[in-house]
Parts: structure tokens; sequence; C-alpha cells
């Protein structure tokens, strides 16, 4: 009889796992409380426009390729994928930097924008390779037991990950101009973190950016978890939609049933969650549950608020990708560090996809996504109507001020809005959109397992286990969780790997 495994949650880790553990062979059953699939990388729908929700692009796609080879299949084969060059504009008062996974046209444009950095640059690029090398096989291992600590290449990268120096510093040691060390160091906002706090092991996030580029999704990134969808339900699998989890019941320190919120209970052999981990751990786990107040003393990310524009006009001239730092960066990471403060300097991040891609907007028109970083519901909700008006205006006012989008008012027709509010709203613990903070102490062993501790049968995926926030570290958490139940059924997975020869190439490059 095949095993029997419940998946809760159909975001990118939990479709993943569905994927890779139908096509071997279990019967799989994939629950998903809402109506559509891909939790926060769910489409986002505002009359004719089509939005992502959440991720706007991918980048580190040899993991997403390998995943998809793990199951006998070719990720271009199913999705469009579109390689930007120019990846990103970066603005700062007084000065632009278009960045590039071309290294030679970033270096013209570094001299462009900040004369003389140029080495600078090429002297980053040649030690990270050598760094990611080192660092990249610990992203690729779980750390249920403690004595995994010990393994060779966490040995080997020991040096790198266990620096008290912050992503900031370490970019000190490459850039004299602050906006330029921002350049390489504002990918710390993948995690919801400050660069100034953010440990120094993840300069590797912007290397890997301007090394291996990044790339955008014809339909948007969303359109990604509904290819998912599709091939899990063809490789077998059972997706449910509008199937909220309630509890789950127990036998020992073993999951039998999974009970849904109309009474309806699944038996398993093996569960998956893939639900945000702090809201599920206070909610669905039954009697086993962690009360809501002590996970709240873990260290969490930061939230986002989000604005979803509809536009009767295409600003061909603006970039796909536009990140407008605040005037005072520090202080403004600082105010969404304190987690009390939403800072009215801030940073926006505006996507321009309709330049590049026609199918999200009617002819003639186009979407813009804007997201901007700030503060949690940790002290408490903020975000009033009053609030919510105020703040639109102050993020309008300012694309405005900064981009070549003047008249961008005259040309809403549509429009959306997120705030932590609405995140919290949606079961993301605290709003914080990127779940726990990457800190040190938050980390490999330290952090939820992918095998949850105390449990004989629960399997974590998803930015709250290991490897951490992402979409590529959350497709290699549903790698680690299924080859772990893979290993408690006595069957032993040799990963496909595409990594380990292309990481040593640019290294040799280098």
């Amino acid at each position: 009889m095949r095993k029997k495994i419940v998946i809760v949650g159909a975001g990118p880790g939990g479709l993943v796992s569905g994927m890779l553990l139908a096509h071997r062979g279990y019967e799989v059953t994939l629950l998903e409380k809402a109506g559509i699939v891909g939790g926060r990388n769910a489409p986002l729908i505002a009359g004719d426009y089509r939005f992502d929700t959440g991720p706007t692009f991918l980048h580190q796609k040899f993991t997403l390729d390998e995943i998809f080879a793990e199951i006998g299949r070719k990720a271009d084969d199913h999705i469009n994928f579109q390689k930007l060059d120019p990846m990103t504009t970066l603005t700062w008062n007084g000065v632009s930097l278009d960045t590039s996974s071309n290294q030679e046209t970033m270096i013209a444009n570094i001299e462009k924008s900040f004369p003389g950095e140029a080495e600078n640059y090429r002297r980053f690029m040649r030690e990270h390779a050598t760094k990611l090398e080192a660092i990249f096989p610990c992203l690729l291992k779980p750390y249920h037991k403690f004595s995994t600590l010990l393994a060779p290449h966490l040995l080997k990268a020991f040096p790198y990950v266990a620096t008290p120096k912050s992503v900031m510093d370490v970019l000190g040691e490459y850039f004299d101009d602050e906006r330029l060390k921002l350049a390489f160091t504002f990918q710390a906002k993948y995690l919801g973190m400050s660069p100034w706090s953010c440990p120094g092991l993840f300069s590797i996030l912007s290397y890997i950016e301007y090394a291996y580029g990044i790339y955008h999704v014809e339909g948007g990134l969303s359109k990604m978890s509904e290819v998912m969808a599709d091939i899990f339900q063809e490789e077998g699998g059972t997706l449910r939609l509008n199937a909220e989890v309630a509890s789950f019941e127990y036998k020992g320190d073993k999951v039998s049933k999974v009970v849904l919120a109309d009474g309806e209970k699944i038996e398993c052999d093996d569960l998956v969650v893939n639900a945000d981990y702090a809201h599920a751990r206070s909610m669905i786990f039954g009697k086993k549950k962690v009360e809501a107040e002590t996970l709240a003393k873990k260290k969490f990310s930061c939230s986002t608020y989000m604005l979803y524009l509809g536009l009767d006009k295409i600003y061909e001239e603006e970039p796909h990708h536009h990140i407008i730092f605040a005037d005072d960066y520090g202080r403004n990471v600082s105010d969404i560090q304190s987690q009390k403060l939403i800072s009215d300097d801030m940073s926006v991040y505006v996507r321009n996809s309709s330049i590049n891609d026609k199918t999200v907007a009617p002819e003639g028109h186009s979407q813009l996504y804007m997201l901007i970083p700030t503060i949690n519901n940790r002290h408490g909700d903020q975000w009033t109507d009053e609030l919510r008006k105020e703040y639109r205006e102050k993020v309008l006012d300012r694309v405005i001020a900064k981009t070549g989008m003047k008249d961008l008012r005259d040309h809403i027709v549509e429009e959306r809005c997120i705030t932590p509010t609405n995140w919290e709203e949606a079961d993301i613990f605290m709003g914080a959109t990127f779940n726990f903070a990457h800190t040190i102490d938050q980390m490999l062993y330290l952090r939820p397992r992918n095998k949850l501790q105390g449990f004989e049968n629960i399997y974590l995926v998803g930015g709250g286990t290991h490897p951490g926030s992402g979409l590529p570290t959350i497709f290699e958490s549903a790698r680690i969780s299924a080859n772990l139940i893979d290993e408690s059924n006595g069957i032993e997975r040799e990963r496909v790997d595409f990594s380990t020869e292309l990481l040593a190439s640019t290294t040799a490059a280098a």
C-alpha cells in the first residue's frame, strides 16, 4: 500500500513537495484553504489586470531547473522565462545605476555612476565566487540533528557563517561610496532584514544576482505556482482548494489525521506543513500547539505595504524594476527595525513589467506593482483607514517625484492595496511577510527544522524552516523535506545537481 502524505498549504514549498512526492509514488493530498494556489506567490486579479501578490522575479534559476529535472522535466518547457538586462534601476538622490549580470556592462555602469569603483566590483565578484562555492552546500542539507553541525561542508564554510560582520560590514571591505554599498546590500530586504544587522554571509545574495541574473516569467511569477499545481496533478497528486485545516490528531508523537474546518478527517502517514510556521504552530497543531505569546519571543522580519495599480497607459521609458532608496536609507531601515515607527522617508520598489510582458494588462494598458518595506505588527496594528489613505498619497508622491511618471494619478483605473494588517489577516504571524528573521541564532539547527523536532512524521517547508526565505531556498526546503520522507521509508535519494559544476566553473573563470 502506498504511503499517504498530506500537505498543508499550496504555496511554492507545498507545490514543489507535492510534485516531488507524487512523482516518487506516494499518495499525496495537497490541501489549500484559498480558492487558488500560490500563497504569497498567488496571482492578484484586479479587473482586467493580473499582478503577482508577492515575489516578482526569479533568481538562482538553476535550483528550479534541478527541481524539474528531479521529476524528469525541464522548467523551460512549462514556463516562459525572460532573462532581464538591465536587471534593476537603483536610484538615490542625484545618481542612478542600472544593474546587469553582464560583468562588462556592470563595470561600465559602475564607472559611469561611481568613478573609480570598477576594480572594487571585480574583486567583490572574484572573492564572492569562492565564498558562494563554500557556503552553497550548507543550504542543501538538513540540520535536524545536532551532529549535522559537524558536517565537513559546514566546517569549511564556518568562517563565513559564524562571522560577526553584517552585510554592510562586508560591503565596506569592497566599496567606498555608501550608495554603491547599498547596491550590493539591498538584497537583504529579501530576508526582511536590515543590511546593518543581516549576517555577513548573506552578501552572497547580491553576488548570485550579478553572477547568474534574474528572470521574469511571462504572466507573472505566480504562473509558476499554477504550472506546478498542474504538474502535481499530472503526477497523480490530489489538489483540494477551499480546504481549510483546523487541527491535527495524534497517536503519540505522530500525526494520524488532519481535521478540516468542516469536520472532515483525512488520514496520513506523513504530514508536510507549508503554512506560515508561527501562525500554524499556534493555531492548527491541536493539543501540541505552541502559544502565540511564546512564538512572539522569536525575531521576525519586517512587513510590507503593497500598492497594485492598473493603468490605461504604458510608461515605456520606465524600467522593468526600479528601486527608489529613501533619502536617509539608514534612518528608514532603523525605523523599520524598531518595529514601532512607520517611516515617511520610504524606499519604494516599483515593477513596470508591462514594458516586457503584454499578457498582464489589456492592450495599451499596463500595471504597476509597488512594495514598501515597513514595520510588522509586533507592537500592534497601526493601519487605520486614515493612515492607509495618507500613506497611499505619500507613496504616489514619491514615485511621481522620482520617476518620469508625472501624470500617474490621471491614469489609474484599478487599484488594490495590502498592508501589514491584511498580511496578518491572511494568517501571516505579526504580518511579518518574510517570516522569522535570518539571524545567526535562528539559522540551521536553530531554525524550525525540516523534520520538526518532537514529532515523528511532521516535515516543514517554506520560509520558516531551513534554508529560509526566498523562492529558491523555499524550493530547496521542499526537496530537503521530500528526501527526509524518503529516508524515513528506507530510500536513499540522490539529488539532481547542476549547481556544483556551475559554481565551480564561475569560480574558475573569476
